[in-house]
């Protein structure tokens, strides 16, 4: 799938933690959030990422559980984001994910084509992955298998 003129790549990735914010089980992760999102911000092609109040992701809530936690950013393409997940600091979280989340029997992650401009809402997002559990991928709603230029997520295997 080739990206269109004029828009960016909008990601959501949702997990369920294995406990809160002051469980020690969470502790690392907890303790590596924000250093992960500001290498986000700095890194190349990084548009914006949604934040709760105090600039701070785990505070975004797409459920009233305090376990249910989301990712929704914007990037200009999907290789930047690539670059990201997986050739940076973030490739050390994530290759813990099965320490600090619990494991999803359903898709937690899906990207889409955006606007320039365009920031998502939470309920779009929502809606977004939605749409690729319920149909699988399309040109609205898709995964890494689907971008051709995604060889990180080929070697890799992210969700």
């Amino acid at each position: 799938m080739e990206q269109p003129e004029g828009t960016h790549l909008a990601e959501i990735n949702i997990g369920r933690t294995k406990g809160t914010v002051d469980d020690p089980v969470m502790k690392e992760f907890f303790d590596r959030v924000d250093a992960i999102n500001a290498l986000a911000e700095r890194s190349p092609g990084f548009v914006w990422r949604m934040t709760g109040e105090g600039n701070h992701a785990m505070d975004v809530r797409w459920t009233p559980d305090p376990l249910d936690a989301v990712n929704l950013s914007v990037w200009e393409t999907p290789a930047d984001l690539a670059n990201y997940v997986w050739k940076t600091a973030h490739q050390h979280v994530y290759n813990r994910k099965a320490e600090w989340f619990v494991p999803s029997e359903k898709p937690h992650f899906v990207m889409w084509w955006v606007p320039i401009g365009h920031l998502p809402s939470l309920d779009e997002a929502v809606g977004r992955l939605e749409q690729y559990r319920a149909h699988g991928p399309s040109d609205q709603a898709f995964g890494w298998q689907e971008l051709p230029e995604a060889k990180l997520f080929r070697e890799r295997r992210c969700a």
